[in-house]
């Protein structure tokens, strides 16, 4: 895809990047990670965003949950979080070293719970599904629940646990990718892009959300998920990552070291990013139900974003049909997160040796049909490089 081999001079002269080798449209965590990965290998890398990290990144959670997020019916996608959560300890590692920042990354793991007997009937369905696959649950008595977590409610009638979901800052993410990019010789250009023939490079990558149905044709669609942040008066009283249900609601509750809990998230397929009266009094009950002491924290921050959903919920990545030099790395709905480490990998080992990674083969733009429009219509006038709806657009969770 690039013939430029890893570990060519970049050169000094400005306009050397007239003509980069990759150009990634859109400048959330999955574009960044892309653009990160082929510049520390010597491509020649532009990202076009006019505003880096104002998106999803910007709302969501970062849990990093391969198990708890294991659905019926979603084998293959299971099986891509898993091996991108295992990716996860040494990408932090290596980006925090690389930016000279840390991303909040941490391994306390996730507590699943449930508050009734109808709730908990329900999660240990969904619990004996992921055991089924072999992934690692845990099942614990409320006692045992409580003695990880004191701040849970003694009204929970089980839980189980889930080692391997852990958690990420996703706005020092975003932070840190673009430092790492920039400090790999990529260039940031805070320009919007309104369709793919204003993109002149080797290689172009359509990172974009919502964004990328306008850019590619790809059938991508906005999912609505409103977010609360809560701030604890000093660190909250609990570390791990909560997942439950509660009275039929679903609800996580995400702690970080400075005090901020965040909660969230509803899924509903509209367009608009009004936040809700009724989404906040359902997550905020639902919370209190499960830890009881964050009723006293302060309500900092409510977001609602669109998340890019496919028709199968699995992310769209590798060329488009007919197209070998435009890639599509969008469609990660709810997992753009966790999925960020092995995205960039497969997208920036297809770029520079041309083969596709057998991983992408249940992923790729063919498994939806022919694409509905040519790359390189019109997109909306309105928005970031990426054609956002919105500025909040990108997968998060």
């Amino acid at each position: 895809m690039v013939s430029k081999p890893p570990g060519t001079s970049r050169g000094s002269n400005p306009n050397s990047l007239s003509t980069p080798d990759v150009a990634v449209v859109g400048a959330g965590p999955i574009g960044l990670a892309i653009a990160w990965r082929c510049a520390a290998r010597g491509l020649r890398v532009v990202v076009h965003d006019p505003d880096p990290g104002s998106g999803a990144a910007n709302a969501a959670a970062g849990m990093l949950a391969p198990v708890a997020e294991a659905y019926f019916g979603e084998h293959e996608l299971t099986g891509l979080l898993t091996e991108s959560a295992a990716r996860w300890p040494a990408f932090a590692a290596e980006l925090a070293a690389a930016a000279g920042t840390d991303v909040g990354y941490r391994s306390e793991g996730t507590l699943m719970v449930g508050l009734t007997t109808d709730d908990l009937a329900v999660a240990r369905r969904l619990w004996a599904y992921q055991q089924g696959l072999g992934l690692p649950v845990t099942p614990l008595r409320p006692s045992e629940l409580r003695d990880r977590e004191p701040a849970l409610s003694p009204r929970l009638r089980g839980g189980a646990y889930a080692g391997t979901d852990h958690q990420v800052d996703p706005r020092r993410l975003i932070s840190a990718l673009r430092t790492a990019t920039e400090r790999a010789g990529g260039v940031l250009v805070p320009t919007p892009v309104q369709r793919l023939t204003e993109v002149t490079a080797g290689t172009t990558v359509v990172a974009a959300g919502c964004g990328s149905a306008a850019l590619t044709g790809l059938p991508v669609r906005p999912v609505k998920g409103q977010v609360l942040r809560l701030r604890a008066p000093e660190a909250p009283g609990f570390q791990h990552v909560i997942r439950g249900f509660a009275d039929g609601e679903q609800v996580y509750l995400v702690p970080r070291p400075d005090g901020e809990v965040v909660v969230g998230a509803t899924s509903e397929e509209r367009t608009d990013t009004m936040v809700t009266s009724g989404a906040v009094l359902r997550l905020l009950r639902a919370a209190t139900d499960l830890v009881p002491e964050v009723a006293e924290y302060e309500l900092v921050e409510a977001l609602a974003g669109l998340r890019p959903g496919s028709p199968d919920n699995a992310p769209i990545l590798g060329p488009l049909p007919g197209r070998p030099a435009v890639l599509a790395a969008t469609g990660h709905h709810r997992h753009g997160i966790v999925l960020t480490p092995v995205t960039a990998d497969l997208i920036a080992d297809l770029i520079v040796t041309g083969t596709p990674d057998p991983l992408l083969a249940p992923f790729t733009p063919e498994r939806l049909g022919p694409v509905a429009a040519a790359a390189g219509s019109p997109a909306p006038a309105h928005g970031s490089a990426a054609a956002r709806l919105n500025p909040q657009e990108e997968s998060w969770s």
